[in-house]
């Protein structure tokens, strides 16, 4: 629903067969980096002076950033190109991405509609079949868009008649999106466009006569990519008509933050609209009756004290899963004839594990939890009475779970760090799971195992973590080993498969992920204990995490090797600045690095719910101390860093990574290389080609391979 700043959790890895412990750190060329030049810009924080250096190349237009891209780049794929082992490894990605991969399946209007990658595919393709044993017929290919594979299918949503889809298009990543509207009968597109799209999905009208979506006005068309986004507004788009007579249904001129989110409710009678305001969890929700006229919008929680997430209505009965007095989450209901607070009803109190969702089916609440980071799913009545459980495959990570009220199936996908993806359909009448698509990848499971250990924090929290790794681990000290985080936003990593972890563990290394505290693995108190003024926590953890892999001989610094992606780009960026001595190398992907200035672009305001203001003097203390770009310092030994980003990120623009490494390749003192690898035609991440994701993964593993020193025997 809100505009998350996350990247997919995902982790990054390597190739082929076994390999030997490393002996000795290869010798790298030397570098010599382009001059980037210093201007002399200082802003006033309350009083404290801080000085912007490179403010420069947040002019991601100008004629000298992208000269200084160039450079880089050419720099960048020069050293890479020369480590011996990126053919093999790359060559390993490619044969391991090459298999079948699918997304949860779902039933509207009489069909069933999923997604598949044969393998290489840039894009997956939706695909349309009228029963379970029936052929799939091809509904959407992307791969069609563009000879590269940069147009994504970003959403899609289809009509209750099962008669058309609307679908999102973005294209090289941008989170803008362009709707379109697919006959699915004949596959022809109507003449209808849908522009300046973000943060937004198709909800249908129950007659199939057209969709309410969220967008914002047209930005100064040279800024598309950086202007700060403001003023979304909910509109109702009639088939056939163009854009310019959508009817504006909802908005807020004296809110420039808040966002709106248009869902119909199943039986078509109420228009449901969240109001968020930025990232913050805490939510509006607001419903407007379908049936009357020009019928009022109604404000039905008009407070930002809670999370509310509609799960469906019963005539006048509205669900919600809600945290409100309830921080690991419970099921509400609320009769919106007596919506006064003294009359909502508790369905499911909460419990000791993280309610993540609950949905309704079967005339049942189908209810997923996190416990202690993995899935387990419990099935309640209407009243909230305990009706049984869903047994899942191991312990893992379980989604989807869509579908009506009084439908009796459903189907969702399970997942580990070392089983890929199986998709699972669910009779909930005989409570028997049956698989509808199985991955196959060229790999044994049974030579790998996982273990979930616990470690304490600097003030003593105690925090969960995830090993994988080939059975048989010698606790020696000297495995190669990858820690890789998030921590933020109350984004959950759970287990999840990953081919390029894999290849990493066919290398002998060690894939560490732990669950640290600003995430949302045990509920909003856990989240709210590493946002804004303790922010910090996250990074001890994630210190600790280091420290408690050193202590128990899985590791040692110079074995060790760190990666995030946007919020865990900062989180690489801040523990590597505050602790240099602890890593060999750092891998900080399209990170906020400057935090400072991060409210200045796109959506970067709406991250203060989690970050903080640099606005307010208590916050900005809080966010100067961490800011990993305004904690570099010369003379350091920084450990051997390779920044990615890309060119078309509209989410955490670039000029964030521009301008740490700009600082970094200055003030490193130490020997290992200060690179940056700017992707072109590439966004946050969402959409990515498969092409592109195997060279940068390939590029990535390379980069380890030599800094920590590993040695690949030949085949």
């Amino acid at each position: 629903m809100t505009n998350r700043l996350a990247l997919g959790a995902a982790a990054l890895v390597l190739a082929g067969c076994a390999t030997e412990h490393f002996i000795s750190h290869s010798v790298a060329p030397a570098l010599a980096y382009p001059p980037t030049a210093r201007v002399e810009v200082v802003d006033d924080y309350h009083g404290t002076k801080v000085a912007d250096p490179y403010r420069w190349l947040e002019d991601d237009n100008s004629a000298e950033t992208k000269a200084w891209v160039d450079a880089q780049n050419k720099v960048t794929f020069a050293y890479l190109a020369q480590i011996p082992e990126r053919a093999r490894i790359k060559e390993r990605l490619t044969k391991l991405w090459n298999y079948e991969r699918f997304g949860v399946p779902f039933k509207e209007g009489g069909r069933y509609f999923f997604t598949k990658n044969d393998g290489l595919q840039n894009q997956g393709v939706l695909y349309t079949l009228r029963s379970l044993d029936a052929a799939p017929q091809v509904l959407l290919d992307p791969n069609r868009f563009s000879t590269d594979g940069t147009v994504a299918l970003t959403s899609y949503s289809v009509s209750d008649d099962g008669r058309f889809i609307a679908y999102g298009l973005s294209a090289a990543g941008s989170d803008w999106q362009e709707w379109k509207v697919r006959e699915i009968e004949t596959g022809a597109d109507l003449p209808d466009r849908i522009k300046w799209v973000k943060s937004s999905s198709a909800a249908w009208t129950k007659d199939g006569k057209g969709f309410f979506y969220s967008r914002f006005d047209e930005p100064d068309a040279a800024h598309q990519f950086k202007s700060l986004n403001y003023f979304q507004k909910l509109y109702y788009h009639r088939l056939g008509a163009p854009q310019a007579e959508d009817q504006l249904v909802y908005q807020r001129p004296d809110q420039k933050e808040w966002g709106f989110y248009g869902s119909v409710t199943d039986d078509g009678r109420y228009l449901i609209i969240a109001v968020y305001q930025g990232t913050d969890r805490r939510n509006r929700v607001y419903y407007k009756d379908l049936a009357p006229p020009d019928a009022p919008v109604v404000e039905l929680l008009n407070e930002f004290d809670a999370d509310y997430t509609f799960i469906d209505n019963v005539g006048t009965v509205f669900y919600f899963r809600t945290d409100l007095d309830a921080p690991r989450g419970r099921v509400i209901a609320i009769d919106i004839g007596k919506p006064a607070r003294g009359d909502w009803r508790q369905i499911i109190p909460e419990g000791g594990d993280r309610l993540q969702s609950a949905h309704s089916i079967n005339d049942q609440l189908v209810a997923s939890y996190l416990k202690d980071a993995h899935t387990e799913v419990r099935i309640f009545d209407r009243e909230g009475a305990p009706a049984g459980r869903l047994e899942l495959p191991g312990i893992g990570s379980a989604g989807g779970f869509g579908g009506k009220r009084l439908d009796t199936e459903t189907f969702y996908a399970f997942t580990s760090f070392t089983v890929p993806g199986a998709i699972y359909h669910y009779d909930l009448r005989a409570r028997t799971s049956s698989v509808f698509r199985q991955s196959k990848v060229d790999f044994n499971p049974a030579d790998y195992e996982t273990a979930q250990v616990f470690y304490r924090s600097k003030d003593g929290t105690r925090v969960p973590m995830f090993l994988t790794h080939k059975k048989g681990l010698k606790l020696d000290g000297g495995n190669p080993t990858l820690l890789y985080g998030y921590g933020g936003f109350d984004i959950s990593l759970t287990p999840g498969f990953s081919v390029n972890t894999l290849v990493w563990m066919e290398m002998g290394g060690v894939y560490a992920q732990p669950n640290l505290r600003g995430g949302g693995e045990y509920g909003e108190e856990w989240h709210q204990a590493g946002s804004i003024l303790k922010k910090q926590n996250v990074f001890d953890d994630f210190i600790a995490a280091a420290e408690w892999l050193i202590a128990n001989h899985y590791t040692q610094p110079s074995q060790l090797a760190i990666a995030g992606g946007s919020n865990g780009g900062l989180l690489v960026g801040a523990c590597m600045t505050q602790r240099p001595e602890l890593f060999r190398a750092a891998l900080p992907a399209v990170g906020v690095m400057d935090m400072l200035r991060f409210p200045k672009f796109t959506r970067g305001w709406a991250w203060t719910s989690d970050y903080g203001s640099p606005d307010k003097p208590d916050e900005f203390k809080a966010l100067r101390a961490y800011s990993p770009y305004h904690n570099l310092k010369p003379g350091t030994v920084y450990p051997a860093t390779l920044v990615t980003t890309g060119d078309h990120d509209d989410r955490v623009v670039p000029a964030h990574s521009f301008k740490f490494a700009a600082a970094l390749q200055a003030d490193q003192a130490g020997k290992a290389p200060t690179l940056i690898r700017i992707e072109t035609k590439a966004g946050h991440g969402a959409g990515k080609p498969t092409a592109k994701v195997i060279e940068e993964s390939a590029d990535r593993w390379a980069f380890l391979v030599r800094e920590l020193g590993m040695k690949i025997p030949e085949n």
